[in-house]
């Protein structure tokens, strides 16, 4: 996680006062150690979970932004945690960081209550948030190296860990320029250094290719595939395209409650049943004879190309029509230009799940 910088923390001029993170570096470890409190030892059917999110509420105000949630995420799992806007998600990643707490339920990470131990929870967690924040005016090099300092890593653990993270996320080429000079796909891959610079078992990662083009998404999401292969990786996003081919498992959130909570591949499955076919024709009394066959469930015409008029034919259940519109076609002398049935994807999914939502009741998703 980026963390925050206040007018007691200076970079290149000494502070006056002496500053919160001075006090932390000159305890000792045994007087940092004294100050944490006991952990708690979870039942042992938590124990196969980096995430668990029970019975979490989050209100603000009237609003209710969580309502009673409750998922959790396997060690090692890349988990895609989807949501229109306003849907709760923001307010989800930041009481998992122990940014906001819960009004009512428990989180925990990897097995420690985060309201009992935050300062443990938040060090497994390596978290980049949407807007990215990075400090403009710092060459690459010193940004991650007063990253490291402020995670607390020790001189050996730096280099050590500098040289791995910098090589995981391809910045050798940039390290010595200044981050404002860098492209929108290197901004994203130094936010991604730094959540990972204290090597995290935890990746907390909230529109992480917002605003790249198609080349950059591809290589962010091969980066994150790599990543996650150490790691668990919460991964939010609109990209319905990335959760396909990035991640194992779908979390679905709408107005503060979970719509779904399944493997990809079951997704998938259930995309099967929206299946549709599209056709592209050329005839007379098109729809009235697509409405005789058996095999239709609806028809929606779609925008005219030209003289041909284009449909959108959902089945009805498993049958194909395809075959009977072809027959129907040649009976009926129309020209057929295209006929093929849609792939189903899993952005139909979220669509159906979520479609015909109430305004959304939280700003910042």
């Amino acid at each position: 996680m980026v963390l925050g910088v206040g007018d007691e923390w200076r970079i290149r001029e000494p502070a006056i006062t002496v500053s919160k993170y001075e006090v932390f570096q000159a305890m000792t470890e045994e007087e940092i150690q004294s100050q944490e409190p006991e952990v708690e030892v979870l039942p042992d059917d938590d124990q196969d979970y980096t995430i668990n999110v029970k019975g979490v509420t989050k209100n603000f105000g009237a609003l209710t932004a969580v309502d009673n949630l409750s998922f959790a995420v396997h060690k090692g799992e890349i988990a895609g945690f989807l949501g229109p806007n306003g849907s709760g998600k923001t307010t989800t990643m930041r009481m998992l960081t122990s940014y906001y707490t819960p009004d009512r339920g428990s989180i925990s990470i990897n097995g420690v209550d985060t309201q009992d131990n935050d300062l443990q929870t938040r060090a497994s967690i390596g978290y980049l948030p949407e807007n990215n924040p990075l400090y403009e005016d710092m060459l690459v090099s010193e940004y991650l190296a007063f990253v490291a300092e402020l995670r607390g890593l020790s001189k050996s653990e730096r280099k050590e860990n500098l040289d791995q993270t910098v090589e995981e996320t391809g910045l050798n080429n940039v390290y010595y320029r200044p981050i404002h000079e860098l492209s929108k796909g290197y901004h994203q891959r130094v936010g991604l250094a730094q959540a990972i610079l204290h090597r995290p078992s935890i990746l907390i990662l909230d529109e992480p290719t917002e605003g790249l083009d198609p080349n950059q998404r591809i290589t962010i999401r091969d980066l994150i595939r790599h990543l996650g292969g150490e790691r668990t990786v919460l991964l939010s996003t609109h990209v319905m395209q990335e959760v396909e081919n990035t991640c194992q498992r779908v979390l679905v959130i709408n107005q503060g409650n979970l719509l779904a909570n399944s493997p990809v591949e079951d997704l998938l499955q259930e995309a099967l049943e929206l299946r549709a076919v599209h056709l592209e024709v050329e005839g007379n009394e098109i729809e009235s004879g697509l409405a005789t066959l058996d095999s239709i469930s609806e028809v929606e015409p779609l925008d005219h190309e030209g003289g041909h008029k284009r449909y959108r034919i959902t089945m009805l259940g498993d049958a194909d029509p395809r075959a009977d519109i072809f027959n129907l076609a040649k009976n009926r002398d129309w020209t057929l230009w295209e006929l093929h049935e849609e792939r189903p994807k899993l952005e139909d999914v979220f669509h159906n799940l979520t479609a015909g939502a109430d305004e959304p009741r939280e700003a910042t998703n």
